[in-house]
């Protein structure tokens, strides 16, 4: 019988990254809804993001976390939020330029997939 303690469930790393970008993109909303006039409020990026934090804790408390999780899902919170970020500047030119979000976003979303182990070239056998 093996315990699933001993070793690191892949599937809830996953979960644990999907969660992070999700959260960084339901903060840079309600931090859009502080900064900017044209971005009205809504209630919903609150909601999810409370409910995203209470999955990502529930998440801790059930599975034990890898090594390098931790940086990759900071990393995956940043993506969400420069990603978000990205896309209100281009729904609203006069707010400003999107470049630097573009920028950060393309690096880290390399450094998440190098990371993870998909730029890597695979083995054919």
């Amino acid at each position: 019988m093996s315990t699933q303690n001993d070793k690191s469930n892949p599937g809830s790393e996953r979960k644990t990254l999907v969660l992070a970008l999700i959260a960084g993109m339901c903060a840079d909303a309600i931090l859009s809804w502080l900064t900017m006039n044209e971005v009205s409020f809504s209630i919903f990026p609150l909601i999810a993001l409370v409910l995203t934090l209470q999955a990502l804790y529930q998440e801790y408390l059930r599975h034990p976390i890898a090594e390098d999780v931790p940086l990759v899902g900071l990393a995956c919170f940043f993506v969400g939020a420069f990603g978000h970020s990205a896309f209100i500047k281009a729904q609203y030119p006069e707010s400003g330029s999107n470049f630097f979000s573009l920028i950060i976003l393309l690096v880290l979303v390399l450094w998440v997939g190098k990371k993870l182990g998909f730029l890597s070239p695979k083995d054919k056998k």
